[in-house]
């Protein structure tokens, strides 16, 4: 088969204990998944104490790996937002939320940079969050680690540091929809299939970052990043 340009490159990430690498078809990520952040970011509590997941979508280039990492153009307030990282090696749809985990292949630590002016303007007048949230090296992520090194976490300390000073600090445990609960709700929207990656939401401590600052995050028992803005 021939191509009128070059064909892109495929994204991927590390594998820890691997020379392999993990292709990346799609990123899909969970919106407002901490109560504690949905509050800082102005959402009004529900009844039942969580609010329905809602997703939004990086291109996969946007997934880089730690290290050097350029500030975004355009912006005047880039924001961190550390996250635990599902890659899935089977997909489907309508999948079982007892089925769910089956799907996972392992998980990363990852950070979702949002350009958070552009985001509050697009919100303002209805307009879609792509520039705010999609743009290049939007996600950078540490090495994904196998289901067989990490089981399942279902608990465990996600934090990340800015300079050595804690900004984000939170638990697994505080999710309001866990893993198996956001692949199960995500396959009703789209099928999924292996190379997914879906970040699964950040706690609350979000802040501004600047060209120079040193960002460095984990979810403890998975695995960090260490990132800095040039």
């Amino acid at each position: 088969m021939s191509f009128v340009v070059p064909p892109p490159v495929t994204p991927s990430l590390a594998v820890a204990a691997s020379d392999a690498r993990f292709p990346i078809r799609r990123v899909y990520c969970v919106g407002r998944n901490y109560a504690d952040h949905a509050r800082e970011m102005g959402a009004h509590e529900q009844a039942d104490g969580r609010e329905p997941p809602f997703f939004f979508s990086k291109p996969a280039d946007a997934v880089v790996p730690e290290g050097d990492v350029p500030y975004p153009p355009a912006t005047a307030n880039l924001q961190h937002e550390i996250e635990l990282v599902v890659a899935l090696g089977r997909g489907g749809a309508n999948i079982p939320v007892a089925e769910a985990l089956d799907c996972v292949f392992g998980y990363a630590a990852g950070l979702d940079l949002t350009r958070r002016d552009l985001q509050a303007r697009a919100k303002e007048k209805g307009h879609p969050w792509d520039m705010g949230k999609g743009f290049d090296a939007s996600a950078p992520t540490g090495a994904l680690h196998a289901v067989a090194q990490t089981g399942h976490p279902r608990s465990g300390a996600v934090w990340l540091r800015v300079n050595g000073e804690t900004r984000q600090t939170g638990d697994l445990a505080d999710m309001s929809w866990n893993v198996a609960e956001i692949i199960a709700n995500l396959s009703t929207f789209v099928r999924l299939a292996p190379g997914d990656l879906i970040f699964t939401g950040t706690p609350a401590g979000v802040s501004t970052v600047v060209r120079g600052d040193v960002l460095e995050g984990g979810v403890d028992g998975v695995g960090s990043l260490r990132v800095r803005l040039v």
